[in-house]
């Protein structure tokens, strides 16, 4: 139903991760359960947010809240589209949540989330792998 918001979002969080060359699965992880329990709040009519205490989570939990923000900025500039409901965005959060607990390793460094989602969008630029810089003769 939200297949373009959903594609976003896992840019987003592959963009965010890779912006930060120490992030992990695990940091992921960790950002995406405490932003799923403050739209599960929000669900019931509460606002309560609980960041991550981490840095690096903490910083991606920012990044998502400041993307989810605009991508509801921007429903409401455009009146005929159907407002994104906070049950909507919970639903997408489990999923991922559900995804990169099926794509990790558990391994505390692993990258394979963030190295699965960086490959469901090859032709993105930001995405783009560094050319190595070892010299092969």
């Amino acid at each position: 139903m939200h297949q373009q918001l959903m594609t976003a979002l896992a840019f987003s969080i592959a963009n965010s991760a890779l912006s930060r060359p120490a992030a992990a699965d695990p940091d992921v992880l960790t950002a995406i359960q405490a932003l799923a329990e403050t739209y599960k709040t929000l669900r019931s009519g509460i606002i309560y947010e609980n960041p991550p205490v981490a840095p690096l989570p903490r910083e991606l939990y920012a990044a998502l809240i400041a993307f989810l923000a605009e991508v509801k900025k921007q429903q409401a500039e455009r009146a005929a589209s159907a407002n994104l409901k906070d049950s909507e965005v919970f639903y997408l959060l489990v999923f991922l949540y559900r995804m990169d607990c099926w794509r990790t390793n558990g391994r505390p460094h692993s990258r394979r989330f963030i190295e699965f989602l960086r490959g469901q969008f090859p032709a993105a630029p930001e995405l783009k792998r560094e050319d190595s810089r070892i010299i092969v003769p």
